[in-house]
């Protein structure tokens, strides 16, 4: 249970910094700044309880990797939506439950390969500095991961928002940041690029390391 407590706190706080920056008054171009800042934070605080996921697709990756028990698999993705569910509606009530002008259309194709793209580098630095025997007891992985979402943020966040991540996915179509209609984009490419990056550390790591 505690591991999904922080699953749940974690991710609370990745959409509640995502939704207060990005809902304005906002913090304009420095907004993947702090979404980055705080996914670091909080996978050093609660890195060492649950692993610091945070994300469906990074606990898919994970889980394919070989370093998350199936029997946690339903439960850690639980606890991230809920906690992204509770966090959109926290950030509703502060922002005086703001009436958002209707979400941009996303172009489903070049939205597809940013969501795909970023999702996979975010597992893939997840997968080789967190669950890596190479580098097992290192101190960067939340730096090194926090900074992957900020760097994809500013590459592709035009493109298809930026999300990365299925819960972040669900927290920001319930603040109306993204169309209803077009969540399915965010989950489908995002869960493949999970997938994906699972398979090609474990085809690509040294033999002790893909154990």
């Amino acid at each position: 249970m505690k591991k999904y407590l922080v699953e749940l706190i974690g991710t609370f706080f990745l959409v509640f910094t995502i939704g207060n920056v990005v809902i304005p008054p906002g913090a304009g171009n420095l907004a993947p700044l702090a979404i980055g800042a705080v996914l670091m934070v909080m996978i050093y605080a609660g890195g060492h309880i649950s692993g610091g996921h945070f994300n469906p697709a990074v606990t898919l990756a994970v889980w394919l990797r070989g370093k998350c028990p199936t029997c946690d698999v339903p439960g850690y993705m639980i606890s991230q939506v809920v906690g992204a569910v509770v966090a959109a509606f926290a950030v509703l009530y502060l922002k005086g439950n703001p009436v958002m002008p209707p979400p941009g259309e996303l172009k489903v194709g070049p939205a597809l390969l940013a969501e795909f793209l970023g999702t996979f580098a975010l597992a893939w630095a997840v997968l080789n500095t967190a669950t890596a025997k190479g580098t097992a007891g290192n101190s960067n992985y939340g730096l090194a991961i926090g900074f992957t979402v900020l760097a994809m943020a500013y590459a592709v966040g035009g493109v298809s928002g930026g999300a990365f991540n299925p819960a972040v996915a669900v927290g920001v179509t319930v603040m109306n940041l993204v169309s209803s209609s077009q969540v399915w984009i965010h989950l489908v490419a995002d869960f493949a690029g999970g997938a994906v990056a699972a398979l090609a550390y474990k085809s690509l790591a040294p033999a002790d390391d893909a154990k």
